[in-house]
């Protein structure tokens, strides 16, 4: 994957893009608050992308790629994401998404980044042990199709279904590494209906 520096009002961003030949589409993703790029679970899925003739960008919030650990307020990381989309986005159709916090990124951003679609794996329905901090709200305000890969024993919650989101339960935690295979099934899954319904 080739880097890319993006300037952002925050900061400049780093997006890890790998394009493929006629792209069907553009999947843009996000890193957890304390993560990066490299969660298995974020590879896996720009993995199955590839295969199903996507391009991909893995994006380094600016605060990461300043090195530092603790994330920026949420209307700081939803303007430097739409930033970054702005700037990788082409002719094909934008799939956004990400794993924990920058799957709420993805959510609160996807009208304004005019996302087809939105991955979100290992959505913080609440913080942990606090389920009457639920941030439900950001899925439902979602207007196009949303893919949940959750695990069942997540301590941030199971969010629920809903017309147009669908929610895949795997084997695991929080961390989506006990099924791979299930993770790459929902994922391919989801994306050929997707490029389906915006070819």
């Amino acid at each position: 994957m080739e880097p890319r520096e993006i300037d952002t009002p925050h900061g400049p961003a780093r997006a890890h893009v790998n394009a493929v030949d006629a792209p069907r589409a553009l999947l843009v993703l996000g890193h957890g608050a304390g993560g990066g790029v490299t969660a298995p679970d974020l590879v896996t899925a720009a993995e199955e992308a590839v295969k199903a003739q996507v391009s991909v960008a893995l994006v380094e919030q600016p605060y990461r790629v300043a090195g530092r650990k603790s994330p920026a307020p949420a209307h700081q990381l939803d303007a430097a994401w739409l930033a970054v989309v702005d700037a990788l986005r082409g002719e094909a159709p934008v799939l956004c998404g990400g794993r924990s916090s920058g799957a709420r990124v993805a959510c609160r951003t996807a009208a304004g980044t005019g996302a087809a679609g939105v991955l979100c794996l290992a959505f913080p329905l609440h913080p942990p042990g606090r389920p009457e901090k639920t941030r439900l709200g950001e899925l439902e305000a979602v207007e196009v199709p949303v893919l949940i890969v959750q695990g069942e024993s997540d301590p941030f919650g199971m969010p629920p279904e809903a017309p147009g989101r669908e929610v895949v339960r795997l084997r695991g935690n929080h961390g989506l590494k006990s099924d791979r295979p299930g993770l790459r099934a929902a994922v391919a899954a989801w994306l050929e209906r997707r490029l389906t319904e915006t070819a």
